[in-house]
């Protein structure tokens, strides 16, 4: 394939394939583990709490994708335009970076949950935190580079393929859960371990799982450039967003009647595999451990062309440095998809150092995503300061977001500074680029806020008082 142009025809795509982004997006590595994520914190009472807080927030944040996709059509990539339009183009930078950083750390989190299903039956490969597991999986993360570079509409049309094949083995999951569902065993797990905290404890204990498992809900504005219309991408926001929730919250409820809460937050990753395994015998665990296979892969395609896609449009907008906007005959952002698989791998090294390489990623994850959202909310909320109903839904959208950044804690906002410090190279470079003044007043105190996050972040690490 020959590389020439630093811009293509952009590749049009329908509402279906749309949505089918918008599910593989959605529909990854973090379904399979929600089992044991919640049950390590919470019981059936905050598990509902907790869905009920996370689909009321993530449903208002996905009605301001919608919304905005409509009101700024000429906003390309959009929770990075969003941000860039609504506080600036530092922020807008920010914005950018955060959420392709977030992605190519969630890719790592598809590898290591890849590789521990196969430790299930090859030892030698851990819980995908072994140093022949980060080896088997760069392989995979390289060969999976080679084939998205054959094109956007190529991808997309596997990713949709792929879609179809992967929620099949989930929906049995909970169908078969229900048939083996024992009423008694519901009702011992209705309250959560009071060593966890009080409810409210245990509620915001689970917020970052579900920040994981809704990343992607705005999979559709990130490709509002290839939409055949601005419309489609609104619509198939909501009906992405709607069957994926009715199946991660069903997966969560059903398993605390097959299992005793404590014995599923021992399970190992996939912890749905270990659930169905009890409810089925030893078939069930290898059915679902065969779907993560297929439903990982798929999630790891459509995010690592969205991450690519987000640094691509902000090159184009010159809020990144000129090498990243270069793209091929087959629509991709060459340079910034090899940018983006680089990233992943670093990080995959990265979680040979980590205590729970799945957690310390899913975590990371959540986290450097949380500001990019933030910004887009805060948009929606200057945008429609006049219209009374986009008002109420950008301000609740807004304040979970808000919340959110609490639930998460200081640990992993502190750590993901680490990456939005100096990402801040990328747009020095790309301000010298262009002759242009490094940062204005309101920029370098960004800036300096952003330096001594990092900084606290690394003495923190070092004496000991934080952990990965």
């Amino acid at each position: 394939m020959t590389e020439v142009r630093e811009t293509a025809r952009p590749a049009t795509l329908g509402v279906v394939t749309l949505t089918a982004v918008v599910i593989g997006s959605m529909v990854g590595a973090g379904v399979f583990s929600l089992p044991a994520q919640f049950a390590a914190e919470t019981g059936v009472i905050g598990a509902l709490i907790a869905w009920a807080v996370a689909g009321t927030g993530m449903f208002m944040l996905a009605l301001v994708f919608q919304r905005l996709a409509v009101r700024r059509p000429e906003l390309d990539a959009g929770i990075y335009a969003y941000a860039k339009a609504g506080f600036g183009q530092y922020l807008g930078f920010f914005s950018a970076f955060g959420y392709w950083a977030s992605a190519c750390v969630g890719n790592v989190t598809y590898w290591v949950l890849i590789m521990s299903t196969i430790g299930a039956v090859a030892p030698a490969l851990g819980e995908g935190d072994t140093v022949l597991a980060v080896v088997l999986a760069s392989a995979g993360l390289w060969a999976s580079y080679s084939v998205i570079r054959r094109g956007v509409r190529e991808a997309a049309t596997i990713n949709r393929i792929v879609t179809a094949a992967k929620v099949v083995p989930i929906v049995v999951f909970v169908l078969l859960a229900a048939f083996a569902f024992d009423p008694s065993v519901f009702v011992d797990n209705l309250r959560g371990d009071p060593a966890a905290g009080n409810l409210f404890t245990q509620v915001r204990g689970t917020m970052l799982a579900t920040v994981f498992v809704f990343l992607g809900v705005e999979a559709a504005s990130v490709y509002s450039r290839h939409a055949r219309s601005r419309r489609d991408v609104g619509r198939a926001t909501m009906l992405g967003f709607l069957s994926v929730f009715a199946v991660f919250a069903s997966v969560t409820i059903v398993s605390y009647g097959v299992l005793p809460m404590g014995q599923i937050a021992a399970l190992r990753e996939p912890s749905m595999a270990g659930v169905l395994e009890a409810a089925t015998g030893d078939w069930g665990s290898a059915f679902i451990s065969v779907g993560l296979v297929i439903s990982v892969l798929g999630a790891y395609l459509a995010w690592t062309l969205m991450a690519a896609e987000v640094v691509f449009v902000a090159a184009k907008d010159d809020d990144m440095p000129r090498f990243l906007r270069r793209s091929s005959g087959g629509d991709v952002p060459v340079n910034a998809l090899t940018l983006t698989t680089a990233l992943s791998q670093v990080v995959l090294v990265l979680t040979l150092l980590s205590q729970d390489a799945f957690s310390f990623a899913l975590s990371m994850t959540s986290s450097l995503v949380l500001i990019p959202y933030v910004l887009a909310a805060g948009f929606a909320v200057r945008l429609a300061w006049a219209d009374r109903v986009g008002r109420v839904v950008a301000l609740i959208a807004a304040a979970y977001t808000a919340f959110l950044l609490v639930a998460a804690g200081p640990k992993y906002v502190l750590v993901s500074f680490l990456f939005y410090a100096p990402a801040s190279v990328l747009f020095v470079m790309a301000r010298r680029e262009q002759g242009r003044r490094v940062f204005s007043g309101g920029e370098l105190v960004i800036f300096v806020v952003s330096l001594a996050a990092a900084v606290v972040a690394i003495v923190a690490l070092v004496a000991g008082w934080i952990a990965l």
